[in-house]
């Protein structure tokens, strides 16, 4: 929600605001709820008629509060994973239920979490102190503490103007490029598994196509049937939600390279409007090919293997070498097999320097949104004996705290109720 406050300069304000709520973070709706949020305030920075420069950004604390929860915890990963390291100086704390005392449960909790953000003198979090009594009724013989708690709001709010109008406002050209730079890395990342995944599937098959023709080598019989897992994709239904007859929330799919390019799709209305295309061209699937051959739909590809017969000559047709000698056919499986290795070390480095570009520009690089691709990409490097990448991606890594670990744990919670309550409401299909 973005609300415009204008019209009073030179009275109660000496500026006009716009001010960024963002309610629903952490709520019972699910993580996709999280990542509308996201791909909403993306598409507000970076509209023609959006905002383009941020003086300041809260994060509401209670005075009280003495730890952050984990669902706090997550709200904050959340909101400063999202922007540039050049905002750092413009986060600040909002200190509510205030007594107008030093909050030093609130400052020891901010400091314990190592949340990144503005520091004053005494290298503390910058924060500003409220107490504005909305839940509270008013009663006579309170009167004096209602008077007490209007001063610490009023000091509070010409300390935190007074801040914003002293604080340099930030361009949010950064911000979008490490809110875009997510996007694409998660869906490159979910692209590359299901890849990896399609690819380890074919080099099985090829295996099996091996070991089937040389054991049909020595059968005088044409018609002896070996049996092999053949590969194949399907697409199938996915939960979208729709308006107007088009699925504003579905994937975007390349009907070229039939691949998923980007889902959970939110924001755009066809293709051409996804944040993973760039010049007209995806930048995730395997040919980067053009948005025209693209689709956004309620239907994603799945890789799938069907047991099937074969015979020899069906064996050799499966690749286009009918006519070859058997000992020619399994050297041009062999290199059929390094080229989806190479593939598929290709496909890892386009991934590992989305993170490297993150680590260049954002705030905080080790969220919880690229914790989990840090997993996949440090055990995929492992396993092709990359050391010098694998040692990157793990320092990177080691940066996280306890607080990253509560985050991903109040992820799984919230992606295992999500499920939970989906399995009943769509037959068994958890919606996350």
């Amino acid at each position: 929600m973005v609300y415009e406050i204008f019209g009073f300069e030179g009275e109660t304000l000496p500026f006009s605001l716009t001010i960024i709520d963002t309610p629903g973070y952490g709520d019972t709706r699910g993580i996709e709820k999280d990542v509308i949020v996201n791909e909403r305030l993306l598409d507000l920075f970076r509209s023609d008629e959006g905002v383009h420069v941020l003086d300041a950004v809260g994060l509401v604390l209670k005075a009280t509060e003495n730890r952050l929860s984990d669902r706090k915890k997550y709200i904050f990963d959340s909101v400063v994973s999202l922007f540039g390291k050049d905002i750092e100086e413009n986060i600040i704390t909002l200190i509510t239920h205030s007594d107008g005392r030093r909050p030093k449960n609130a400052l020891t909790a901010l400091e314990a979490a190592n949340i990144k953000c503005a520091k004053n003198e005494k290298s503390q979090p910058v924060h500003f102190l409220f107490n504005n009594c909305q839940d509270d009724a008013r009663v006579e013989d309170e009167i004096e503490e209602l008077e007490h708690s209007y001063k610490v709001t009023l000091k509070g709010m010409r300390q935190l103007t007074d801040f914003i109008g002293k604080t340099a406002p930030q361009e949010l050209g950064t911000t979008v490029e490490v809110m875009n730079t997510r996007v694409e890395l998660t869906a490159c990342i979910n692209n590359l598994q299901e890849r990896i995944e399609l690819i380890e599937l074919k080099q099985k098959e090829i295996r099996q196509t091996k070991e089937a023709l040389k054991k049909l080598e020595l059968e005088s019989d044409e018609r002896t049937t070996v049996e092999v897992d053949e590969v194949y994709k399907e697409k199938e239904i996915i939960h979208c939600g729709m308006w107007l007859g088009i699925f504003y929330q579905g994937a975007v799919c390349c009907d070229v390279c039939e691949e998923n390019c980007h889902y959970p799709c939110t924001m755009a209305w066809t293709p051409g409007g996804c944040e993973i295309m760039k010049k007209n061209h995806c930048t995730v699937c395997t040919n980067k090919c053009h948005v025209s051959n693209h689709v956004k739909e309620n239907q994603r590809y799945v890789n799938k293997t069907r047991r099937v017969k074969k015979t020899k000559k069906e064996l050799k047709q499966t690749y286009e070498l009918e006519h070859q000698e058997t000992k020619d056919v399994l050297r041009s499986l062999e290199r059929e097999t390094e080229k989806f290795d190479q593939q598929k070390n290709d496909w890892l480095d386009e991934a590992y320097e989305y993170v490297v570009r993150l680590q260049q520009i954002a705030l905080n690089v080790n969220s919880a949104s690229t914790h989990v691709h840090l997993d996949f990409l440090i055990e995929k490097m492992k396993e092709r004996g990359d050391t010098r990448k694998m040692q990157k991606l793990e320092e990177i890594k080691s940066r996280e705290d306890e607080g990253i670990k509560k985050v991903l744990g109040y992820m799984l919670g919230r992606l295992k109720s999500a499920a939970g309550k989906q399995t009943v409401k769509h037959a068994g299909w958890p919606r996350f």
